[in-house]
């Protein structure tokens, strides 16, 4: 499957595992790349640079393919220290970097600088353009459906794709609601050259969190995702359960809520102790619409494979029942 998406990565399918917090480590990246796409350590979920770099070198060691990592950039009281994460980046060899966030443009001419290309997430055209004016070489844009953070547009993907397709000149990938074979298909027939699973990959054998975590996604359906901080302009798809709804609870009460109001219920520790230790209600899960589209947990390999076949079956079809 050759697309400039693939030739840019060095791949054989133009799939990418989104950069996931917590998900995002050595053993998820090197199955994605062992299986023909292209997979991405999450860079903060590392603690220090020098984990990074670690987690880097024990990537290497599970795959001799391509993967890259996300580094996602938000105004903060007390930010990391990026520039020594790039260190890390550089010096690992990397080839790749995703980024995100309003204030990744800080970092992307040192990114360039050392030979690396840009793969940066938007959820908006006019977001998409000004990054291709600066210079990155490709976009991720991505949908309302999309886990994470949609922005506050709630421009779905079917209209959001062939929009940045038509407007960009450097190769559009759809990120947000792709979870198989049909999706992807429907991408390409979009314009985009590629397309961004981050819930898909998390339900999959090698995800490194627990399996009771993977059953309530697969258990969950299409309606099962909840929309947080949208009070405070900073709105996130997340799995619905006890603590995202208590979130939306507080933030809906009458004279409003500040961050301090939820801050207990959304800390990323307690998140990422509730996907250690399997339990669905006790800390926000980030996970997409695309939940409504999986029913198993296949292997990275048996999920790339089904898809890769999956889509092309769909675009023959396609072109069969056009006569």
């Amino acid at each position: 499957m050759k697309t400039r998406v693939s030739e840019m990565l060095g791949v054989r399918y133009p799939i990418i595992q989104g950069g996931m917090q917590w998900v995002g480590r050595a053993e998820m990246a090197s199955a994605v790349s062992n299986a023909g796409a292209f997979g991405i350590l999450t860079g903060l979920t590392q603690p220090t640079p020098e984990a990074l770099a670690a987690e880097i070198a024990r990537c290497r060691d599970m795959t001799d393919q391509p993967f890259g990592v996300n580094l996602t950039v938000f105004p903060t009281i007390s930010p990391p220290p990026y520039r020594e994460y790039i260190d890390a980046i550089i010096e690992g060899g990397i080839k790749v970097v995703e980024t995100a966030g309003p204030k990744s443009s800080e970092h992307w001419a040192r990114l360039k600088d050392a030979g690396i290309k840009i793969v940066h997430k938007c959820v908006a055209v006019r977001h998409a353009l000004s990054a291709e004016r600066a210079g990155v070489d490709a976009i991720s844009i991505d949908g309302f459906e999309c886990a994470g953070h949609p922005g506050e547009e709630d421009i779905p993907g079917l209209v959001l794709i062939p929009i940045a397709a038509k407007a960009l000149k450097i190769p559009v990938i759809a990120s947000g609601g792709i979870g198989d074979g049909r999706g992807m298909a429907a991408a390409l027939a979009l314009g985009a050259e590629g397309v961004n699973m981050g819930t898909r990959f998390e339900v999959t054998r090698e995800a490194p969190i627990h399996p009771a975590i993977k059953e309530a996604l697969v258990k969950g359906t299409e309606r099962d995702t909840k929309l947080i901080f949208r009070t405070l302009k900073n709105t996130a798809r997340v799995f619905r359960n006890a603590v995202s709804d208590e979130t939306v609870a507080i933030e809906n009460r009458p004279g409003g809520a500040t961050f301090d109001d939820i801050r207990h219920l959304v800390a990323g520790a307690r998140g990422k102790a509730a996907l250690d230790a399997g339990k669905p209600d006790e800390g926000i899960i980030t996970a997409g619409m695309v939940i409504g589209l999986i029913d198993d947990i296949p292997s990275c390999e048996e999920l790339v494979q089904r898809m890769v076949r999956e889509c092309r079956e769909r675009l023959q079809a396609s072109l069969a029942a056009m006569g």
